[in-house]
């Protein structure tokens, strides 16, 4: 289980800039629940997702994972227990590199490197068998640089690549907005079978209402650092795209908008 306990978090403390992200905020993600989290811009979504992953520091409060407090651990051991996905697909791959070498990488996530061969050749089939489950093509292609491939690809294994050791939660941060639609309901129909397949805790910042409400089995939506809606289970199943506008539409009166 995920536990976010009192989160404070405040960006340019202590000028006239001063901004209040968080404040006293806490939440609590049961292990195997797929939470899609939107909002709109401003509203906390990728602000959450970095505390989990450690990219920014709290100001105050407690992160724990299954008992553990990881409030102070590092993002690089961090990324041991955690995969996750941006919405830029070059920030999940090394372009420079080749499909054979990110997939070795990815492989290899957590573990002490040394003066050794960075590819391990008799992981080859495997990568092969794992890159041939995208349906892409890309097992044929293990020696071509991962810069030469189309977005869609990159993202594919970047998803790929994210959950390829034993990780305990999964984070999207927006995965598919940099796509076309084709290719991003590709993209989501791998994230779903990858999340059922592994039985991953995941955590999905959509701006896309309808993969929100058709993924996953827990929706909160953000406003101003609050979880302002959050259902779950037979609640959630019963959410409409409407619904979630119709509360976007009270936010926006409420804001005077």
């Amino acid at each position: 289980m995920l536990e976010l306990n009192h989160i404070e978090k405040y960006y340019n403390a202590g000028t006239v800039h001063e901004m209040c992200m968080f404040h006293d905020f806490s939440m609590k993600i049961q292990d195997g629940e797929f939470v899609s989290v939107v909002g709109s811009n401003g509203s906390g979504k990728t602000s959450l997702l970095n505390l989990i992953c450690g990219s920014i520091s709290l100001d105050a409060g407690t992160i724990v994972i299954n008992g553990e407090d990881i409030t102070h651990m590092p993002e690089y051991r961090r990324q041991r227990r955690i995969g996750r996905v941006y919405q830029n697909p070059a920030m999940g791959t090394c372009p420079g590199m080749t499909i054979l070498e990110n997939m070795s990488l990815a492989d290899n996530k957590g573990k002490i490197f040394n003066l050794r061969r960075g590819t391990d050749k008799k992981r080859i089939g495997f990568y092969q068998e794992q890159l041939k489950s995208l349906g892409l093509g890309l097992e044929d292609k293990l020696h071509v640089k991962v810069g030469a491939l189309s977005g869609g690809q990159r993202q594919a294994m970047a998803l790929l690549m994210s959950t390829m050791t034993d990780i305990e939660f999964l984070i999207l941060d927006e995965h598919t907005a940099a796509l076309d639609p084709k290719t991003a309901e590709l993209i989501m129909e791998l994230t779903g079978k990858v999340v059922q397949e592994k039985k991953l805790t995941t955590i999905m910042v959509t701006h896309n209402l309808r993969y929100a409400v058709e993924y996953g089995n827990r929706l909160v939506m953000m406003h101003q650092g609050e979880a302002i809606m959050d259902e779950a289970g037979e609640e959630k199943a019963k959410i409409q795209i409407q619904d979630i506008l119709d509360k976007f539409n009270e936010i926006s009166i409420e804001c005077g908008n």
